[in-house]
């Protein structure tokens, strides 16, 4: 009833809320992203997303698709390693951005062990720009991070906004210099925060910087400042910041999947971890450990 090619397409859509990237990241025309959702809207006999000119959203059918999508996909691909008795194995070094230790990553990786037991996995938790440091220098072999912008590497999981968020109680007083929390070089929106900031003729502050996203957690709850931070991956006890505080605009941010310049063994396990990222990407920020 449902065709593995037009889930892909749906589940890629769903990710990046965009027609056009869904289409970049597949390798298709639009026009074919266009149809293929076309038809598994027509399968199920409802719409999936509701888009006009400027948007792409989903509907609360398009929510349950998700989960439906995810777990046609995941029994696809393992009765298809089962009878073509392909097994992947190796070692995978991954590193994964600290952006995710508060979402469901843990849980797309149980199921990739699961599915390929014969991986050895290493996982490193850094700053995105640190990752990117370690998989330019040999260090890693596939990379779940944020990108600075205009850098073209690596394959789109989904885009965001980047917004100001702190305590609930947080109030600034537009006279004294913004007090940030901050992640310490080379922390990709830590370099946004000053530069936009900067851009405004904003006075700032270092309020506090831990290269843990629960050290800044817990600074940003306590009152101490504001952080810049994923919309979708704001921490439980946070929130973004109205626009009367007169903070500057952000912009989008990008997360994406790198691979490095390993062959062989290392390239297949990180083919298949990659896969299985983009197939759950929508865990990364959806019904994880609080609102977001």
């Amino acid at each position: 009833m449902y065709d593995p090619s037009h889930l892909r397409t749906f589940l890629a859509v769903a990710q990046t809320l965009s027609f056009t990237q869904a289409a970049q990241r597949l390798g298709l025309r639009q026009s074919t992203v266009s149809q293929h959702v076309r038809r598994l809207e027509e399968a199920a006999g409802r719409p999936l997303f509701s888009r006009d000119t400027h948007s792409v959203e989903l509907t609360d059918d398009g929510e349950a698709m998700l989960g439906f999508a995810r777990r046609i996909l995941e029994v696809h691909e393992q009765a298809t390693a089962f009878f073509t008795g392909t097994r992947v194995r190796g070692r995978l070094r991954f590193g994964a951005s600290e952006d995710f230790v508060l979402t469901r990553l843990p849980e797309i990786l149980e199921g990739f062990r699961h599915d390929h037991p014969e991986v050895d996995l290493e996982l490193t938790v850094e700053l995105s720009g640190t990752l990117h440091e370690q998989l330019a220098g040999g260090k890693l072999d596939l990379v779940l991070a944020k990108r600075r912008p205009q850098d073209p590497r690596g394959e789109l999981v989904w885009r965001d906004d980047l917004v100001w968020i702190g305590a609930q109680r947080l109030r600034l007083d537009p006279d004294r210099p913004v007090p940030l929390i901050v992640y310490p070089p080379p922390g990709i929106t830590r370099a946004r925060a000053l530069e936009t900031l900067d851009g405004q003729g904003r006075a700032w502050r270092i309020a506090c910087t831990s290269g843990s996203l629960n050290g800044l957690v817990a600074a940003a709850r306590a009152g101490l400042g504001v952080m810049a931070h994923s919309r979708r991956l704001i921490p439980p006890g946070l929130v973004r910041l109205p626009e009367r505080a007169g903070l500057p605009d952000l912009g989008k941010v990008d997360f994406v999947l790198v691979h490095g310049p390993r062959r062989g063994t290392a390239q297949e396990a990180a083919n298949a971890l990659a896969a299985a990222i983009l197939a759950g990407g929508d865990r990364l920020h959806r019904g994880g450990t609080g609102p977001h």
